[in-house]
């Protein structure tokens, strides 16, 4: 299949998955979403090893404020599949692969979903993390499921009160990193390692996790209910909106 927001590569039973929306900041729209979902379905019998990777300056960079400021001005109101994005997520921390997040440079908001999603994450020396949502009277109704999974309650919710970017050095103490590296090896040296395990292994020990812990799926009706809440809500669209045409943040508005 030919994508468009995706470029696939393959190193026998590794799968690297790279978000590749250069002229629209690696920013999620729902063709990203879809194609990303289509790949990993190809994933789940050829592939041991999904490796998720952006470009050199920005990883992903969350939602597609250009493609609802679109909307907007057709419409007067703007969707996004949702659900959608949080089962591709569920996907990424569930799937009978191993998933891991490789980020170089930002990843902001649903970036962090991407991140937070994966088994493993690792970074190099570039990478900030960011949640930008309250910003615009948003909140990451369904990255924080995954993030709090990952990092536990408080720092996720610094990370979306302050909205401040971290650098790699302090994602990898609170743990939402495994590791970082300056040149790439340190992910070469594990995907050499995780080739190494059987993929019916893999299988049944994603299987056991999903089991033992099953909170993401239990908490998705309440992300979702929480996603439809803040972006039904024609101010924070507006903001949006304003942004993506203006550059203004809300509290710079006339």
């Amino acid at each position: 299949m030919t994508y468009e927001t995706i470029r696939i590569r393959r190193q026998e039973a590794v799968y690297f998955i790279q978000i590749y929306r250069p002229a629209a900041n690696n920013t999620i729209n729902d063709l990203l979403i879809a194609e990303i979902r289509h790949a990993l379905r190809e994933c789940e019998e050829a592939a041991s090893i999904v490796v998720v990777e952006g470009l050199p300056e920005v990883f992903c960079f969350g939602a597609d404020f250009q493609d609802i400021h679109e909307q907007m001005t057709t419409a007067d109101t703007a969707s996004g599949d949702a659900e959608a994005l949080y089962d591709l997520w569920l996907h990424l921390a569930s799937g009978p692969f191993i998933s891991v997040a490789y980020v170089r440079g930002k990843a902001n908001a649903g970036g962090i979903g991407f991140v937070t999603a994966c088994d493993i994450a690792m970074a190099d020396e570039t990478a900030l993390f960011s949640l930008s949502e309250m910003l615009f009277g948003l909140y990451p109704a369904c990255v924080l499921p995954f993030l709090t999974r990952r990092v536990g309650f408080q720092r996720a919710h610094y990370l979306t009160l302050t909205t401040q970017p971290i650098t790699v050095r302090q994602a990898v103490e609170w743990g939402l990193i495994d590791a970082c590296d300056s040149d790439g090896q340190a992910l070469r040296k594990l995907l050499l390692r995780l080739r190494r395990i059987s993929k019916p292994a893999i299988v049944r020990y994603k299987r056991y996790m999903n089991e033992l812990y099953a909170s993401l799926g239990q908490f998705k009706q309440t992300a979702l209910s929480g996603n439809r809440e803040i972006f039904s809500d024609y101010g924070n669209l507006q903001a949006i909106s304003r942004f993506a045409a203006t550059g203004q943040f809300p509290w710079e508005a006339d």
